[in-house]
């Protein structure tokens, strides 16, 4: 039936009117108990509470036993924050109707106001047992909640689990198991309530969505798009679904397909930085870097404070070896973030391919101060070193790197090289013999920074004196 908000405007002026009657003495029409009920919901949705307070006062004074009004009034205490006096309402109420489920729910509110978690969680486990159907569903949630607020997320999965054995397709449940799976790593459990659930309900979308997700939190990435296509096919318009397949087809290396699954999400949503990001990256990964730039230029558009999206399309520059236009990017980049190593460590190496050595030197110095236990950083300031002749500090380098990264073997080779450079072979062979010792596999370090070592005879014996020991 159609109401008329005029005549219900009406009615509430009029109740009011026999309401202040009644307060101020003077003789007026009896107010039933359901006139309360609108007077009170009257001054609570206008956040009136102190006066949605007194009126309940009056009504269940007027009606000592109306369970309804008693409810409303723990409501309106809990809300004063008056958490003692809503519980000893809620008592009451509990001798005139035990049954009422807002009864426990209101209790839970004030338990765990009062910080007792256990009281909260006893309350409702116990009258879960009482319950069946749609309320036993009301109050797992509830109880969900509880475990949630405490941090007890393992629990909060069980009432999930246990929603959905009642209700296959409470959309709230699968809505928010989907989570929670992904959240306790509780996939093949998952996995198990959806596989059930699609043997009974074939065209849940949900549900295959949150198989999907289960096999993808496996790795499982191939029954993950099986899965969403299911999706898919019940619900074309899925763009959840299509976002999730695009990662999955991201983890097995399907670029193609992945940005056929994300074009499809920004078809059917609004556009988003990260969809943008994804679809870069994919033709970043495919060697498309022109193409990669212009959708992570898209993504910096959304979000023009993200240095990564910057350095990305630096990136995409430096392999096509266009060092300016990447500088350029970096400059931008570093004025976001002053110390992210990578950004420092990219515009050293653009630097140095455009001959600036004393600016490549300062930028790999500066990733060093920023994560000084960071072997990459501390490898590109001593290569650099070295290239441009700095022998001597390039040793030096290398030996506070030593220190510096809990004697990393790979700077014992980094030693050798300076040291060879320096025409001094008797100390080069024995750091070399120490570095081989300590990790053979490293010798490619040395072998990449100075070739020609391996026409020195010396060293080649080292080198196959410690092939022969470790093949």
């Amino acid at each position: 039936m159609i109401t008329d908000p005029y005549q219900d405007k009406e009615d509430i002026k009029e109740l009011l009117k026999h309401y202040d009657n009644l307060r101020n003495g003077i003789n007026s029409l009896f107010l039933e108990e359901e006139a309360f009920e609108k007077i009170i919901d009257y001054f609570d949705d206008r956040d009136e509470i102190p006066k949605a307070l007194e009126a309940v006062e009056w009504g269940t004074e007027l009606f000592p036993f109306s369970g309804l009004l008693l409810l409303r009034k723990a409501d309106l205490l809990l809300a004063s924050r008056r958490y003692y006096e809503a519980l000893e309402v809620l008592e009451k109420a509990e001798t005139l109707d035990a049954t009422d489920l807002n009864l426990y729910i209101l209790k839970t509110d004030a338990y765990l106001a009062l910080d007792m978690h256990e009281k909260a969680v006893k309350l409702l486990e116990d009258a879960i047992a009482n319950y069946e159907g749609e309320e036993k569903v009301e109050l797992l949630f509830e109880l969900a909640d509880v475990y949630d607020d405490h941090e007890e997320f393992d629990k909060v999965f069980d009432c999930l689990l246990l929603i959905l054995q009642c209700e296959p397709t409470n959309d709230e449940a699968l809505y928010k198991i989907c989570f929670w799976t992904d959240f306790t790593g509780r996939s093949e459990e998952s996995i198990r309530l959806h596989l059930q659930i699609i043997e009974d309900y074939p065209y849940n979308e949900l549900a295959w969505f949150n198989l999907a997700t289960a096999y993808q939190g496996l790795k499982l990435y191939e029954k993950s798009i099986d899965a969403y296509q299911y999706a898919l096919a019940i619900n074309e318009k899925f763009d959840y679904a299509y976002r999730n397949m695009g990662d999955a087809f991201i983890r097995l290396k399907k670029y193609k397909e992945a940005i056929e699954a994300l074009e499809k999400v920004l078809e059917l949503s609004k556009p988003e930085e990260v969809i943008f990001e994804a679809i870069g990256h994919c033709y970043d990964k495919m060697n498309n870097y022109a193409q990669a730039r212009f959708y992570y230029r898209k993504a910096s558009h959304l979000n023009g404070e993200d240095p990564k999206l910057f350095y990305k399309i630096a990136c995409t520059y430096y392999n096509e070896s266009q060092w300016t236009s990447a500088i350029k990017q970096l400059e931008t980049a570093i004025k976001i973030d002053k110390k992210h190593t990578e950004f420092h460590l990219l515009m050293g190496e653009c630097k140095l391919h455009m001959g600036e050595s004393k600016e490549a030197i300062q930028y790999f110095a500066n990733a060093v101060r920023i994560r000084p236990k960071k072997v990459s950083a501390w490898e590109a300031l001593i290569k650099c070193l070295y290239h441009v002749g700095l022998y001597a500090e390039a040793r030096q380098q290398a030996l506070i790197a030593l220190e510096a990264t809990n004697n990393k073997p790979v700077f014992l080779f980094y030693i050798s090289a300076a040291l060879f450079a320096m025409n001094k072979p008797k100390e080069a062979l024995l750091k070399l013999e120490k570095a081989m010792s300590a990790s053979p596999r490293n010798i490619k370090k040395l072998v990449n920074l100075f070739p020609a070592i391996l026409q020195n005879p010396q060293v080649v014996e080292i080198i196959a004196r410690y092939k022969r020991r470790y093949s």
